[in-house]
Formats: structure tokens, C-alpha cells, sequence
């Protein structure tokens, strides 16, 4: 039986482990998913001696840009964006493994947000600088929409969350929430951006999908905000993440 996974801390909120559990079964396909739960990337060399079986492997928050130096090659796109979220498993010269790493979450987002946007939507925020933000960015730059990251501390070509200003706000149409905060169980946060100027003009998509409607997503509809959870993209990005697999 083949296997595949999920590499991260904390997987309590993990979506691959059912989705692809019952791909597997609904399809009749002889494999299985299990969610490896490592604090520290370095045990991947464990997971892979242990595994002799595994195929392909998920790569979710903290470990998206982490993981990098520890893969054998990385495509052109992963490179780019900085980040990588989809582990191929192949075999090279003399049956030697080869780990290659790739980025399916910038295909996701894009096919997921492009629906939503118009000739107004040409500048966005990202909140959170971790792994997923760059697939973030580097997808809205191909759409034709430039962003800039929001961070909680000062950093070079960021800004922080106290400069995020009401005429800032009008300017920048698209919001991404690229943050844990908001997800479950601690539905009462949201990222500390000024709500109150936001219009029926603005599109806010949280990468969070658990739970459905978090109170950044609430709080831009009360606005009357356009708002998308991450759910959809979830789902492009794990069919890309079986086709890499596959190919």
C-alpha cells in the first residue's frame, strides 16, 4: 500500500487527512494518508527512513520554508516564491531517493480569487509574512495585483499593523489574512487592521477555514466586504498536490 502525508505543528486543524482518505476510498485507490505531527522539520529524515512506503508528502505551517534546504532539488516556481508545500518522492540512480519540493498553493489561490476580482483590485495587504504569504504574493503579482506584507513587527519592505490607516485601507482593495489568527479555538481574534474603513469595494479572503466565517471575514461583511475562506483553495491546491505525484 502506498502512503502519503502531512508534515506540521499543530495538525489538529489538518483538512488533507480526510480529504485524501476518502479520494482514496471512494476511488478504490490502495493507499493511505497520515498526518505526521513534527515540531522540528529536521524529523523528516525519521519520517522517510520509517516510511519506506511513503510517496509523496503535504508540507503545512511552520516547516513551508524550513524544509527547503533539506529537499534534493526544488522546482523553478517553489524557488521563486520562496516556500514549499508538496514533497516528491522519486527514484534516482541506483534506486537512490530523491526528495523534490514544489508550490501548489499559488495555483490554488490564483484559480480560487481570480472569479472575484476587477479592474478595481489592483493593490492588496497581506497579513503575515510565514510561508503561505509568498505563494500569496507571487500569485496576485501574475493576476496583476500588487501587494505589500503587513507585520507585527517592523521588517524591511513591510509594513506594520499600526501604519495600516484609514487612506491606506481605500487604496488597498484586496486583504488576504495569511495568519493563524481567527482559527479555531480561538475564534475571537482577527488580525488589527481597521475594519471601519473598509467598503462594499474590498475583497477580504482568509486562508482559514476552520471555522467557516472567521471574525476577519465577519467583521469586512458587516462592511459589506466581499469575503472567501480558504476551503476552496484547500481543494485546488491538494488536486495539484496528487498530480505532482502522479506525474
Amino acid at each position: 500500500m502506498k502512503k502519503y502525508g502531512l508534515i506540521g505543528y499543530p495538525l489538529g486543524h489538518s483538512f488533507s487527512k480526510t480529504f485524501f482518505n476518502k479520494k482514496f476510498e471512494s476511488e478504490k485507490i490502495d493507499a493511505e494518508y497520515v498526518n505526521f505531527e513534527i515540531k522540528n522539520v529536521r524529523s523528516l529524515k525519521e519520517i522517510v527512513r520509517e516510511n519506506p512506503t511513503l510517496c509523496g508528502l503535504n508540507v503545512t505551517l511552520p516547516h513551508k520554508v524550513t524544509v527547503m534546504p533539506l529537499l534534493d532539488g526544488i522546482s523553478e516556481n517553489a524557488k521563486n516564491i520562496g516556500a514549499v508545500n508538496v514533497i516528491k518522492f522519486k527514484k534516482g540512480l541506483f534506486g537512490k531517493l530523491h526528495l523534490e519540493g514544489y508550490n501548489s498553493d499559488i495555483i490554488g489561490f490564483m484559480k480560487s480569487i481570480e472569479p472575484m476580482l476587477n479592474e478595481k483590485h489592483r493593490k492588496a495587504l497581506i497579513l503575515g509574512t510565514g510561508g503561505s504569504s509568498k505563494a500569496i504574493y507571487h500569485g496576485l503579482k501574475q493576476l496583476g495585483v500588487s501587494a505589500v506584507y503587513v507585520s507585527r513587527t517592523k521588517k524591511k519592505d513591510c509594513l506594520n499593523y499600526e501604519e495600516i490607516t484609514g487612506k491606506i485601507i481605500e487604496e488597498y482593495t484586496v486583504i488576504v489574512n495569511t495568519t493563524p489568527l481567527g482559527m479555531y479555538p480561538k475564534t475571537d481574534e482577527c488580525p488589527p487592521i481597521p475594519y471601519q474603513h473598509l467598503t462594499a469595494g474590498h475583497i477580504l479572503y482568509d486562508l482559514l477555514y476552520n471555522p467557516d466565517e472567521t471574525l476577519f471575514m465577519k467583521k469586512g461583511k458587516a462592511q459589506g466586504a466581499t469575503v472567501k475562506n480558504g476551503l476552496e483553495m484547500l481543494l485546488l491546491q491538494a488536486f495539484v498536490s496528487w498530480e505532482i505525484w502522479n506525474k
